[in-house]
């Protein structure tokens, strides 16, 4: 007997860069990827993972919180200390003053993203998102039978939608946007002044905003480095989604968090009650340690370490005829273009992984528009791997403007 699924999934595209990823994986297995056989060990720049792991203080909090007493359920909207202490990040990192009870603490940035579009859209609906983007935010859409309506932005507006994109292409069944400020894949962030506009026309039409602020501590330059909360002093229309996974190097703890209009905040706290109870308890107990000075200290430190490693890949990759368009002002990625050495992102990646064994993102899950000519590099591995990866890079395509195509070959 064949079970049957819902027509929902068929709204819902497989992660194709996870292919691409097993067969990296098991490439790294082999004996060619192996030192004790001569082999050299593959390089991953294609996982959004910062290589430093959670703060020091995260971890002691977490070791305290296991040895002391059991860890029992927590309000659905998190521990009332980590929703002040997060208003208190908004207010010293931001200048926003943010009332605590618009936060709700959810079980990672995706719970936060699932929320939203389960309580805001529904089948009929429409949503703007550009093209590039995260896969799974339009993915949230579609679970929640709305349509994720994907918008060509390209490197002239930083691969970012502008509030031309909402004024043309919304309709009597548009509900609203999803953006994200800085970006996945492009690492490039919506200009506040742009932002603003946008909120605007989403305003003017009876709409929401929704921005996913996951890299948002991880912004290289103070003009683009601002909340599009700040637009939105009312807490009218406007909510932000972040996380402890990028910023704070949190990834697999599954901890984030929406900042909501007072409106949303009950009806909200009453879907993640029934979804998931309260998000992990001992996650929260950690988190709340890394609003601690000596914690911050370590994540701005971090994040210099970063911007130093995209000073470093993003010439690198433009010596190699990789152009990156716009440079990312924040997150830890570099969208790059690939079409001087191969007419499919996909074949390059695939190639590269075989032969240079350096794993990369190929551009197939961001959206249809620039599948096939753009990557996406983390450079969220040490320097260490990054010089490794690119010396490898070079002895595989050569130079800037090779124009052979070898990397599209068998």
């Amino acid at each position: 007997m064949t079970l049957r699924t819902t027509t929902r999934l068929e709204r819902i595209e497989p992660f194709f860069v996870m292919e691409l990823a097993k067969e990296a994986g098991r490439i790294a297995r082999s004996a060619e990827c192996d030192p004790a056989r001569g082999g050299e060990p593959m390089v991953f720049l294609n996982i959004g993972e910062p290589d430093f792991g959670a703060p020091d203080a995260a971890l002691q909090a977490a070791a305290q919180a296991i040895a002391g007493r059991a860890l029992p359920y927590t309000d659905a909207t998190g521990l009332a200390p980590l929703r002040e202490r997060i208003a208190g990040w908004y207010r010293t990192r931001f200048g926003l003053d943010i009332d605590p009870a618009r936060i709700l603490v959810t079980a990672g940035a995706s719970g936060a993203l699932q929320l939203a579009c389960l309580a805001l859209f529904q089948a009929g609906d429409e949503v703007l998102l550009p093209d590039p983007s995260y896969p799974c935010n339009r993915h949230f859409v579609a679970a929640a039978d709305a349509t994720a309506r994907l918008l060509l932005a390209g490197p002239g507006q930083r691969f970012q939608l502008s509030a031309e994109d909402v004024v043309r292409h919304w309709t009597p069944v548009t509900r609203g946007v999803l953006l994200a400020s800085p970006s996945n894949p492009t690492g490039t962030s919506i200009a506040p002044e742009v932002m603003g506009r946008i909120v605007q026309e989403v305003r003017r039409r009876g709409g929401v905003t929704l921005v996913d602020e996951i890299y948002l501590g991880l912004s290289y330059d103070s003009r683009f480095g601002q909340s599009a909360l700040a637009h939105d002093p009312a807490g009218t229309d406007v909510i932000s989604i972040n996380s402890f996974s990028k910023y704070f190097s949190m990834t697999g703890w599954r901890l984030g968090w929406l900042v909501l209009p007072p409106a949303l905040v009950a009806p909200m706290e009453r879907l993640a009650q029934n979804l998931y109870i309260c998000p992990s308890t001992l996650a929260q107990r950690a988190a709340l340690a890394c609003f601690e000075p000596e914690a911050l200290a370590q994540c701005e430190q971090r994040r210099g370490e970063l911007q130093r490693r995209r000073d470093f890949i993003v010439p690198a990759l433009e010596r190699l005829g990789l152009a990156v368009p716009v440079l990312p002002d924040g997150a830890f990625y570099a969208w790059a273009d690939c079409s001087a050495h191969s007419p499919s992102s996909w074949q390059f990646c695939e190639r590269m992984t075989r032969r240079a064994h350096v794993a990369l993102t190929p551009g197939r899950d961001f959206g249809p528009a620039a599948a096939e000519r753009y990557l996406r590099l983390s450079f969220a591995s040490s320097m260490d791997e990054l010089r490794t990866a690119v010396a490898r890079l070079q002895r595989e395509i050569g130079g800037r403007g090779s124009g052979d195509n070898r990397a599209s070959g068998p």
